[in-house]
C-alpha cells in the first residue's frame, strides 16, 4: 500500500510540473470528490454539510469542508505548490557563437545548481493570451525533452571537482537549439497555448526535470522525484481533507504559492488569502466579528513543509541529538527563535494526533551554529494568529531537481492529517486541551 500511494503521488507530480499545474490538479481532485468552486470576486452562498474551494492566481488554493453541526473552530493544514527552478525571462532567445540558440533564465528560489546539468529538461507554466473575449490565462506544458544544461568537460577545467561557484547568468543558461531554432520560442509557446504568436502577450514559464519519479533501494524503501518539496505534502493534505472531517470543526487545506521566494505575494502565505477566506466562511455561516475571533482562538494549524533527513555522508551537518530519518515518522520542527512555530503545546497536540493515527514522530532542530530557514507557518501566523505546529517529511537533497524521501512517508502524512481533520481540538481554558 505504501508503494502504491507513493507511486500515485509521484505520478501526480509528473503530470503537474509547475505551481499552476499543481493547483489545477489539486482542484480537480477536490471537484471529483464533490467540492464546489467559489470565486473571490463573487458573493458566497455557503451551506452546512457542503464542501468548497477557492483559488487565487491559479497557483494557490484553499479547500474547506463545512460540517452539518455548529462549527466552532477551523482545523487547517498548509503547504505550498512551488519549487525552486529557473524562470524564463522576457525576450529569452540569445544567439551564441553564431550557432547556438540559448534561453535567458533566472533563478527562482534557492536551488542546488549542479544536479540541473546533463539531464533532459522541459518547460511548463502559464501564458496570457488575447482572445475575442479579452485576455485569458492558459497553462501550457511542452512535455518533451526540450532543453539541456551541458556541463563543461573536465578536460577544460581540471579544478571542477574541487568545488565550483556557479554564475547564474553564465553557467545556468540552457541550450534551446541550433541556429535554425532562432525566433521559434514564442511561436512554439503560442502553439502550445492554441493561439497565434501575435496573440501571446506574456509568460510565466519555468524549466522542469523530465525524469519520472521512481521507487528504489534494496527493498524498495526509498522514492526519488522532482518537487517532493513540497508537492508531497500538498498532495497528502488534499487526500486527507477529502477523506477526513468532524461534525463540529471546519476542515481547511491551504496550498500557497511563492514559499520558495518568501511568500510576500498576493497568493503567498504572507497575503490575506487565508485570513480573508476564513472570515468569509464565518460570515457565510452567520457569525459576527466576535464569533470569528472566538473561532480563531479555538483553531489549530499544521504547517506541512518537508524536513531535512540526516545525511549518511554528512552527519556533522545534523544536530547532535536530533537525527530524522526517512520512513521513521513525521518530523516535528523546532527552533528557539521561532523560525518554526512549534512550541510545547502545539507539539503535544500533534503528537497525540499521530499517536491516535498510529503514526511515528521524530524531531528536527538545526545545529546551534547553523541558522535555519523558515517556512510558511511563521509567515502565515502574521495574518492568522492561532496555535500552530511546523512539521514535514524527512528527505535528502532538498531543493535538488530530483529529491529523495521514504516510501512510507506519504502514507504517514495522509493518515495523520486524516486523523487531524476527524478530531476536534478543543481548549479548556488556557492550559488544557481536549481531543474529541
Amino acid at each position: 500500500m505504501d508503494q502504491k500511494i507513493s507511486q500515485t503521488m509521484m505520478d501526480f507530480i509528473q503530470a503537474h510540473p509547475s505551481c499552476y499545474h499543481v493547483a489545477d490538479g489539486l482542484a480537480q481532485m477536490l471537484e471529483t470528490n464533490g467540492f464546489v468552486r467559489l470565486y473571490e470576486n463573487e458573493r458566497w452562498e455557503l451551506q452546512a454539510g457542503r464542501d468548497y474551494y477557492v483559488m487565487r492566481n491559479g497557483s494557490s488554493l484553499i479547500g474547506f469542508r463545512i460540517p452539518e453541526g455548529a462549527a466552532g473552530n477551523f482545523q487547517i493544514a498548509a503547504s505550498h505548490s512551488d519549487s525552486p527552478s529557473f524562470k524564463i525571462k522576457e525576450h529569452p532567445e540569445m544567439k551564441v557563437a553564431g550557432h547556438y540558440i540559448e534561453l535567458n533564465v533566472e533563478k527562482y528560489g534557492g536551488m542546488l545548481c549542479a544536479p540541473w546539468f546533463d539531464r533532459p529538461l522541459s518547460i511548463a507554466g502559464r501564458v496570457m493570451v488575447r482572445t475575442d473575449q479579452g485576455l485569458e490565462t492558459r497553462t501550457i506544458n511542452f512535455d518533451r525533452d526540450l532543453v539541456m544544461l551541458p556541463n563543461l568537460a573536465i578536460h577544460m577545467d581540471r579544478s571542477l571537482n574541487d568545488g565550483y561557484t556557479y554564475n547564474a547568468q553564465k553557467d545556468m543558461i540552457p541550450i534551446w537549439g541550433d541556429e535554425k531554432a532562432e525566433g521559434t520560442f514564442l511561436a512554439m509557446a503560442a502553439e502550445q497555448a492554441g493561439v497565434e504568436e501575435k496573440d501571446l502577450i506574456s509568460t510565466d514559464l519555468f524549466l522542469y526535470n523530465r525524469m519520472p519519479g521512481t521507487i528504489w533501494g534494496a527493498h524498495g524503501e526509498y522514492i526519488s522525484s522532482p518537487h517532493l518539496d513540497d508537492v508531497q505534502c500538498a498532495y497528502a493534505s488534499i487526500r486527507a481533507l477529502v477523506e477526513g472531517g468532524h461534525r463540529d470543526s471546519i476542515s481547511v487545506c491551504s496550498v500557497f504559492d511563492n514559499e520558495e521566494v518568501g511568500s510576500a505575494t498576493k497568493q503567498g502565505a504572507a497575503s490575506g488569502f487565508l485570513k480573508d477566506t476564513l472570515a468569509r466562511i464565518a460570515d457565510g455561516l452567520g457569525k459576527d466579528a466576535e464569533d470569528f475571533r472566538m473561532m480563531l482562538s479555538e483553531s489549530f494549524m499544521i504547517s506541512a513543509d518537508n524536513a531535512h533527513a540526516a545525511h549518511p555522508n554528512h552527519l556533522d551537518k545534523a544536530d547532535p541529538t536530533n537525527h530524522p530519518y526517512m520512513n521513521e515518522g513525521i518530523v516535528i520542527k523546532y527552533n528557539a527563535n521561532q523560525r518554526y512555530t512549534t512550541d510545547a503545546v502545539s507539539a503535544a497536540v500533534f503528537q497525540e494526533i499521530c499517536r491516535r493515527a498510529d503514526v511515528p514522530v521524530q524531531s528536527y532542530v538545526n545545529r546551534s551554529d547553523v541558522p535555519g530557514g523558515s517556512t510558511l507557518g511563521n509567515i502565515a501566523s502574521h495574518q492568522v494568529s492561532i496555535n500552530m505546529v511546523d512539521i514535514g517529511l524527512a528527505q535528502l537533497a532538498m531543493h535538488s531537481p530530483y529529491e529523495t524521501a521514504g516510501v512510507k512517508d506519504t502514507s504517514y502524512l495522509i493518515r495523520a492529517l486524516r486523523e487531524f481533520y476527524s478530531t476536534k481540538i478543543s481548549r479548556c481554558g488556557d492550559e488544557k486541551y481536549q481531543l474529541l
